[in-house]
């Protein structure tokens, strides 16, 4: 199934990002295989050629390693990936607040709607 993109950003830049969400939420293990450029966009319904611009730009950060015989590998930093998890989740937190503050809510009511949210999905 391709991969749902969005028109309004670039392509490589939506594949990065979906690259990395699946390497720090463990799809990809650190030091494990990546799919081939030609396979990966097969997969998400893209130009190679856009795909290995996404990948040049990850292995620029250091979060993809290339190895001539072998292939791409996730960085077998634990380290690293684990940073760009806490990065991608501030990201998301920060974005969170600000959406919240445009609705009125403070940082102490956007928490009570979050733990009251956490507490009804555990009763389902």
């Amino acid at each position: 199934m391709a991969w749902d993109l969005d028109n309004d950003r670039p392509i490589y830049a939506q594949l990065i990002e979906r690259i990395q969400m699946q390497i720090v939420s463990g799809q990809y293990e650190p030091g494990e295989r990546l799919p081939s450029v030609r396979e990966l966009a097969a997969v998400a319904a893209v130009n190679p050629n856009t795909m290995q611009k996404a990948f040049a730009e990850l292995e620029r950060n250091g979060l993809v390693i290339t190895q001539r015989t072998n292939g791409r590998t996730v960085t077998a930093d634990a380290e690293r990936i684990q940073k760009l998890r806490n990065e991608l989740a501030q990201e998301r937190v920060n974005a969170f607040l600000v959406e919240m503050k445009e609705l009125g809510f403070d940082a102490d009511e956007a928490l009570e709607l979050l733990r009251k949210s956490e507490r009804e999905k555990t009763v389902e």
